[in-house]
Order: C-alpha cells, then sequence, then structure tokens
C-alpha cells in the first residue's frame, strides 16, 4: 500500500505536538511496512530545516516541502470576510504547492492520500482531478471550536466580532469537508462524534495520538521531591498556550505563592513571546527552547497545563504521561482524554482548585509516584503507535 501524506507544516524536526503526531503516524506506517511519501508546506513559523533531518528519513519518505506565506494580512483577510472563504484555511494554499503536488500525483501512483488537517483540505480538487486514491483527512482539532473559544475569552468587543465571524466562516468550511473525503479520522472520541453527527455516512474512526514507547523510557527512578517544583511545556506558537499561561501567571499562581513563597515555576518552548517573557521572576523562570522535551520534563516536577481553549488532545500531556509525571490540567486539557481525576491526572479549573492539588502534591509528594505510575500505564494501554497503527492500517482497508 502507497501512502501520501500532506501535511501543513514539516513534520520533521519535531518541533511541536503536532509534528510529533504527524512524524509518528510516518514511522508507524514504515514499520508496517509501508510505502510513504511526506509532501508538507513550509512557512514562516514552520521553516523547512533539511540540516536537522536525518538522511534515512529523507530517503524513505521522499520528503518534499514547498514554503507558503502563511503571515497574516489585513487585505487577505478581508476579501476573505467578504467573499465568506475561511481565512484561516486558504492561507495555507498556493499555485507553487498546486503545481508541486499536481507533479508528484502525476509522477507516482497512490493508494491512500492522508490529509493532516483541515488546513490542506483546499488541495482537494487537484487529488480527485489527478488521482483515484482514496481521500483521508486526519483531524487533530476540531479547529472552529478551537477559535470559538479564543473568540469568548476575548476582552475587546471588536476582536471579538472579528474573530466570530472569522471562525463562522472556518466552521462552515470545516463541516463541509465531511461529504469530500472518502474518510476522516478523529483523535478522540468527543471529535469523533461531533463529525459523525454532521456526516453519519462518511466512514469515520478515532486514530488517538500515538508514541512510540522506546522513546519513553527512562532509566532513572522517579524519587519524589520534598519540595516539589511547577514547569509548563508547549509551542508557544499555538495561542492558548498563550492565552493558558496569561491566565496561570495573572490569577493561579499569586494565590499559590501567597502559601507557597518559594515555589518556583519553570516555562519551556518554542518561540516564547514578550508578553509571557515580562513574567521573569525568581518564581517564574523562563527557560525558552529547550534541546531535550523528555529531559526536561524528566528534570522537573509537577507539568501543569492549565489551558481555556483547544480541541483534540494535548499531545505534551500524553508524552508527560508516559514519563510518569504527574500533571495538572483543565477539564478542557484534559479532554478527549479517557483519564481519571486524581488516578492518573489532576484537574483543576479556578484559581482555588489549582491551589488545592498543589497543597496535595506538596504535603503528601508520594501521591505524584502514584498518579506517575497511573499515568504511564495508562499511555501504554492508549496510546501506543504499534497498535494505533494496525487500527490506521484496518481502517484504510475498509475503505479502499
Amino acid at each position: 500500500m502507497r501512502v501520501l501524506q500532506l501535511c501543513h507544516k514539516p513534520p520533521v524536526p519535531p518541533v511541536d505536538g503536532g509534528c510529533i503526531a504527524i512524524n509518528n503516524i510516518t514511522r508507524g506506517l514504515l514499520n508496517a511496512g509501508l510505502s510513504v511519501k511526506v509532501l508538507a508546506v513550509a512557512t514562516h513559523k514552520h521553516p523547512a530545516r533539511f540540516d536537522d533531518i536525518s538522511e534515512e528519513y529523507l530517503q524513505k519518505t521522499s520528503f518534499e516541502t514547498v514554503f507558503v506565506n502563511t503571515k497574516v494580512n489585513f487585505w487577505d483577510a478581508l476579501i476573505s470576510l467578504i467573499k465568506g472563504t475561511s481565512y484561516h484555511v486558504f492561507r495555507f494554499y498556493s499555485k507553487e504547492m498546486a503545481q508541486k503536488l499536481i507533479a508528484v500525483l502525476k509522477n507516482e501512483q497512490f493508494d491512500i492520500i492522508q490529509l493532516e488537517s483541515v488546513f490542506v483540505a483546499p488541495y482537494i480538487s487537484i487529488i480527485r482531478q489527478y488521482s483515484n486514491a482514496k481521500i483521508v483527512i486526519r483531524l487533530h482539532n476540531v479547529e472552529h471550536l478551537i477559535w470559538e473559544r479564543i473568540a469568548q475569552n476575548q476582552d475587546s468587543k471588536a476582536k471579538r466580532f472579528l474573530l466570530e465571524k472569522m471562525n463562522k466562516q472556518l466552521k462552515t468550511f470545516e463541516c463541509s469537508l465531511m461529504d469530500k473525503v472518502d474518510g476522516y479520522m478523529a483523535i478522540s472520541d468527543v471529535d469523533c462524534r461531533f463529525f459523525h453527527e454532521i456526516s453519519p455516512n462518511t466512514p469515520g474512526t478515532v486514530i488517538p495520538f500515538a508514541i512510540n514507547v522506546d522513546d519513553y523510557d527512562s532509566e532513572d527512578e522517579y524519587i519524589p521531591s520534598d519540595n516539589p517544583q511547577l514547569f509548563h511545556i508547549g509551542s508557544m506558537n499555538w495561542m492558548p498556550n498563550v492565552e493558558a499561561l496569561r491566565w496561570f501567571l495573572d490569577d493561579v499562581f499569586p494565590l499559590i505563592l501567597e502559601k507557597f513563597p518559594s515555589l518556583t515555576f519553570k516555562i519551556a518552548g518554542h518561540g516564547i513571546p514578550d508578553e509571557i517573557r515580562r513574567y521573569a521572576s525568581d518564581n517564574v523562570i523562563i527557560k525558552g527552547e529547550v534541546e531535550s522535551a523528555n529531559e526536561f520534563m524528566l528534570d522537573n516536577d509537577i507539568m501543569v497545563v492549565p489551558l481555556l481553549s483547544g480541541s483534540g488532545i494535548r499531545i505534551k500531556i500524553i508524552e508527560g504521561m508516559a514519563l510518569g509525571k504527574t500533571i495538572i490540567t483543565t477539564s478542557i486539557g484534559a479532554e478527549g482524554l479517557s483519564v481519571e481525576n486524581g488516578k492518573n491526572i489532576f484537574i483543576a479549573d479556578t484559581p482555588e482548585e489549582f491551589l488545592a492539588v498543589v497543597d496535595k502534591c506538596i504535603k503528601t509528594p508520594d501521591i505524584c509516584t502514584i498518579i506517575g505510575e497511573n499515568a504511564r500505564n495508562y499511555v501504554l494501554l492508549n496510546h501506543n503507535n504499534e497498535i494505533v497503527t494496525r487500527d490506521l492500517i484496518d481502517f484504510y482497508n475498509e475503505i479502499s
């Protein structure tokens, strides 16, 4: 079976959760013996970095990229609003990418073409014209739901109005896709139910984010700290992460410091903006981009993921759980995961609830060991890439 993965950003090097999610599917399919070609849009935010990609990957995937300027342009956004098209999506369309895709489809035959997110869906008409392959779309999130929640959290009425208008167009486009593809893969049960209600006759399944278990083995046994500290890691190119940190640093962490004045909160991730860096202090340590996310997580204690908006599955949560970390997140952060509050994760939605969990972890540090062990076992059972890949191939065969 030959698969073309059409991506809205280069999956390698895996600099954020979305890249990791795409790349793990590629690795799973290759390990299962399938032929995979990867064609990706490169952008200013996610450039093609060929010097950081292994020769083995380049050969196995025939990896290619085309640069597309996706920087926000006021006039393009205004024209899109007037035309009623989704500016969120059509920023990723270019004639150059269309021409490259046509050349690939003329030169190679594929059984499956997998669209990685709605952002490459504008190329569906070209695929239909030049290929007989089945088209499946992998829905990493319900994208319009993310922007709906972001809009609701805006203080500015003008900005909220504009985001709501743009989001309405995004929702229309996203929902229309179900009639244009041969199948879809949602990343969670919640998302799958949403798309099934829209298009009950389109084949769909849940293909969750999965990890290669060997990548998350640690030789060092976790020893609970007598003075556990907090940390966060995530790409700051994703607006919900910045929104989450602003809320945590403004409303939650000051309350925690009143009771635990020596507590520190370390922040790591790519592209940390100045609005977050201004919080730096003796208690708030800005690490920025780290060489190894796994090592950073292993070197720290309690992971905080205070999301207020978003959809799909938070990949860094699964990675942290795989490493046996204690994680405190919100109900939105835990959305799409079949986790249990107080068993393999902690869920807190208010500053007072965050304080109560932190208080529990500091006063009874052994609980971090128990939560961490349960978290890792949960991931091994539910997010093992070898098992998930078998389910994915079964779905390919079902729609072929």
